[in-house]
């Protein structure tokens, strides 16, 4: 069998799956790209350390999604969750997307799924929340 690799770098795989921040160091902002410095205009700070991040939330923000780039599966619902005061913008996923099944404040949990898998056997892994039943 082989391997499996996150389609991003702040999701980390190995234990329990979870997202994980860089956060500065001087003022506790987080980002998930990399930085030289922080952008917040109170702060000059140039440290940063990774920071995992709860695997649950609430959604802050969503949207219907019914036009997309070809190949891309319609309809989808894009959304801001908020893990414990960090925004990750996500897919919900393993829900009907419509309103009667989302809504705002809506308890979500982290959730990984295969995207495809390569010739070589490395399975590609994306991340999405899904409700909390």
């Amino acid at each position: 069998m082989g391997s499996s690799v996150p389609i991003v770098d702040y999701l980390v795989l190995d234990g329990d799956p979870h997202l994980e921040a860089n956060e500065c160091t001087g003022c506790g902002a987080r980002y998930f790209d990399r930085r030289n410095a922080c952008a917040n205009p109170d702060c000059s700070g140039a440290g940063f350390r990774r920071v995992p991040l709860p695997t649950s939330g609430e959604v802050r923000a969503f949207t219907i999604v019914s036009h997309a780039a070809p190949g891309i599966p319609v309809p989808f619902v894009a959304a801001v969750v908020d893990c414990d005061g960090t925004s990750v913008r996500a897919n919900v996923i393993n829900v009907e997307p419509d309103p009667a099944h989302v809504s705002l404040g809506m308890k979500v949990r982290l959730a990984t799924y295969p995207l495809g898998t390569d010739r070589a056997g490395t399975e590609a892994v994306g991340f999405g929340f899904e409700p909390i039943s």
